[in-house]
């Protein structure tokens, strides 16, 4: 479900609730680098972080990259903590702790360096956010990355919203699991419920026999996992919005996206969507981050049906690579966005000048890097990634494609 940093285990945790187990068909030494230098801070209020700042960063990867760009130009600094000594953060961000997310001592020179702190990927252990936010505010909140980091915990907690997913099954072992199948049509998806994004660490089951079972359980490692219906959907879309402390909601227009081996090729805008179904998704996007008393950017992402039903695929508690277009096409970025949530700014202005689309810059395509530094109304947005692997992503651009306009 991330997109950017490498994973961290965790303890097992417990359910946050007891809902049923199938939906119905509805110690690295820690080292820091560039000390943050003491400077005057201009007061706002008494609700808003005065510029001079710091907003810790969590994970190191081009999300925090971005972010730490956006607060700099809002006056914040920014220190990112992660276990990687060369990262894309680091190269934008003030300072950077290097230490593992579990080292306790660390994190409290973490803590006393922040005056608030973000995290720019859900595959972090759920106890080092509660330790931080014992002593400091975070955002988005323990209770929001419990949920979300978790595909089951996620899904049990759209259906007690009324939210419509694709049917699911929890699975634990191989009785599970058949009993999935048999009451999915014998086909579905199966995927873990933690440390799964680009289409990692899920299988596609069609009709399997008992060799496929075992090889599959095998491959996972007996994970605790997730069989999902297989859905005939019409396009994918997302929901990127913001919510503050007080609760107040925005929203951008919404993406329409496009994979390639479960890895987000390109997201376009305006969708091909009607503005009913668009606004629909809104107001589902309004309903979660609500019950979560969310604050910052939150991206949903939508299965859209043949009939304009709208499915969630699945939540995001961080910007995400669909928002990546709102840096050229919008009056404020999603990273910005994110930025004045958690530090009690107002919100920024969401309206887009132009059309526009994002194409994702992976290691087996960055030789057509040179080709886009050459369009019209075309950025290049590279990562500063120092090993390139085939499906990694590296980089980003964004292309205007002519006036804004709805459809």
């Amino acid at each position: 479900m991330t997109e950017s940093s490498p994973t961290s285990s965790s303890p097992t945790l417990s359910a946050p609730n007891t809902s049923p187990t199938s939906s119905p068909s509805t110690t690295n030494t820690p080292a820091t680098t560039n000390n943050i230098a003491t400077t005057p801070r201009i007061s706002t209020t008494s609700t808003m972080l005065p510029s001079g700042s710091t907003i810790g960063l969590i994970g190191g990867g081009q999300l925090a990259r971005m972010l730490a760009i956006a607060a700099a130009e809002l006056g914040f600094r920014t220190v990112v903590f992660c276990p990687e000594t060369d990262c894309p953060a680091a190269q934008t961000a003030s300072d950077h702790i290097v230490s593992s997310y579990d080292d306790t001592s660390a994190l409290d020179r973490f803590i006393s360096l922040c005056d608030v702190v973000t995290y720019e990927f859900e595959n972090l252990s759920l106890q080092t956010v509660q330790y931080i936010e014992k002593a400091q505010n975070v955002y988005p909140s323990s209770k929001a990355l419990e949920i979300t980091q978790d595909r089951l915990f996620e899904k049990q907690f759209l259906q007690e919203q009324g939210i419509r997913t694709a049917s699911w099954h929890a699975v634990d072992n191989i009785a599970s699991l058949l009993s999935g199948l048999s009451a999915l049509g014998e086909r579905g998806l199966l995927k873990t419920r933690r440390f799964g994004y680009d289409g990692k660490n899920q299988i596609m089951l069609d009709h399997p026999d008992e060799q496929a079972l075992d090889e599959a359980l095998k491959n996972f490692q007996e994970q605790p996992s997730i069989l999902e219906e297989i859905v005939p959907f019409l396009s994918e879309i997302s929901v990127l919005s913001a919510r503050t402390k007080q609760g107040e909601h925005i929203f951008y227009d919404c993406p329409e996206n496009q994979h390639k081996n479960g890895i987000l090729h390109k997201s376009f805008v305006p969708s091909r969507i009607p503005l009913k179904v668009q606004k629909l998704a809104q107001e589902i996007s309004v309903t979660v981050m609500d019950a979560l008393n969310y604050v910052g950017v939150l991206c949903i992402e939508f299965f859209v049906l043949i009939d304009g039903e709208l499915l969630v695929n699945e939540l995001a508690p961080r910007v995400h690579n669909s928002g990546h277009w709102t840096q050229k096409a919008c009056v404020t970025s999603q990273f910005e966005q994110h930025i004045r949530a958690i530090c009690g700014l107002p919100l920024g202005n969401t309206y887009r000048h132009s059309n526009c689309q994002m194409i994702n810059l992976l290691g087996n395509n960055l030789g057509e890097v040179k080709y886009f530094l050459t369009r019209e109304r075309t950025s290049v947005h590279l990562y500063g990634k120092s090993s390139v692997q085939p499906l990694r992503k590296m980089g980003h651009v964004i292309q205007l494609t002519g006036p804004a306009t709805k459809f």
